[in-house]
């Protein structure tokens, strides 16, 4: 059984990884928690690179340095791309309305900057990046979007976080946070993108 530690804090991201591993039939992979692997959780990272895959790398080796030599980890960035907001929040997207804002003050903040807006104008993607660092020191990159639009307000029937219940997937006209987790996985682009992963992990 290989472990793997995950760069986060998120519990939510966790048993989302590890339900995915569930569903993929990876018997062989179990992912942890920073916390979990360490007393201390994950440290503090200053995610100022600019990009998704460069945050990713910053929070991956910032962990991966505090574990066991030949830990692997894992580290996820990933964020809310909006059109008519020149592709923002983007890599702010955690942190859209303040460092300490709450997922509810983010969705909050991305309405109101889109009040007026309509709904052919709100198209925008939530894309994923799982940055996998082996044992070896060596760096596996795995991407995906998630195509649809913003909803006019919130509809939640508490199956996400974050800005799922804000999100519309093309094709449906439910967001993610109405979608049962096994329908989300097969459109969302965390779980397209562990798609990739998780083969990569079964070839090895």
């Amino acid at each position: 059984m290989t472990t793997i530690v995950i760069a986060t804090g998120n519990a939510h991201k966790v048993e989302e990884f590890n339900r995915l591993a569930a569903e993929s039939r990876l018997d062989n992979v179990r992912f942890v928690s920073a916390k979990e692997a360490r007393e201390q959780g994950m440290p503090a990272v200053c995610e100022d690179s600019g990009t998704f895959v460069g945050n990713a790398r910053l929070k991956a080796r910032a962990l991966q340095a505090l574990l066991p030599a030949g830990t692997p980890v894992m580290a996820d960035d990933s964020g809310l791309c909006v059109d008519a907001l020149g592709g923002n929040p983007g890599v702010d997207t955690a942190y859209y309305a303040g460092p300490e804002a709450t997922a509810a003050q983010n969705r909050a903040k991305l309405l109101a900057a889109l009040e007026g807006v309509p709904a052919t104008r709100r198209g925008a993607y939530f894309y994923c990046c799982l940055l996998l660092i082996d044992g070896n020191g060596n760096e596996f990159v795995f991407d995906a979007k998630s195509a649809g639009t913003i909803a006019m307000a919130e509809s939640d029937g508490g199956f996400g976080f974050g800005y799922d219940p804000i999100f519309v997937p093309d094709g449906y006209d439910k967001t993610f946070a109405q979608l049962a987790g096994t329908v989300k996985d097969k459109l969302s682009h965390r779980g397209n993108a562990f798609q990739k992963l998780c083969a990569f992990l079964k070839a090895r």
